[in-house]
């Protein structure tokens, strides 16, 4: 009896061994241009087999573009604050959404981040097994003397 017991935990252990732990988003409402509104993934590039949209720019890029082109940051050199942004990249690379998901203390500040996060051109779509998926990208930063960084 004790090694019937063995084998079935055995392969228990081995089938649960497999399987991956996929993080989905769930939107409360249509996000026009996602592949599948049923599985935008939250990535976690540890676990194998998920990859996360990958932006045009690095992070080093995008952050020279934010402190470039958001006037806000230039108009209010001592200006500190944080701040996070998340974006859905579609199965195509396409940005189909960027918004604030933790607002600065200024909603124009917000508005000129969101635009540039936008602009950045088209990215290379996040991956779940080998297969094009919609994902849900973050981005914290902080904001120090007016510069900003991303975390």
């Amino acid at each position: 009896m004790k090694i019937i017991f063995f084998i079935v935990l055995l392969i228990l252990s081995c089938l649960f061994s497999s399987a991956q732990f996929v993080a989905k988003m769930e939107a409360k409402e249509p996000i026009p241009g996602v592949c599948n509104i049923k599985n935008i993934i939250v990535p976690f590039p540890t676990f194998k087999g998920q990859e996360a949209a990958i932006s045009p720019l690095n992070k080093k890029e995008i952050e020279s573009r934010l402190n470039s082109e958001v006037k806000f940051l230039s108009e209010n050199p001592t200006f500190t604050d944080k701040g996070m942004i998340g974006l859905i990249v579609n199965c195509k690379g396409e940005v189909v959404r960027c918004k604030m998901d933790n607002k600065t203390q200024n909603a124009e500040l917000d508005k000129q981040i969101e635009t540039v996060f936008h602009s950045l051109g088209e990215w290379k779509a996040g991956k779940l097994n080998g297969k094009t998926v919609d994902t849900s990208n973050l981005f914290s930063f902080t904001i120090e003397n007016g510069i900003l960084t991303l975390n």
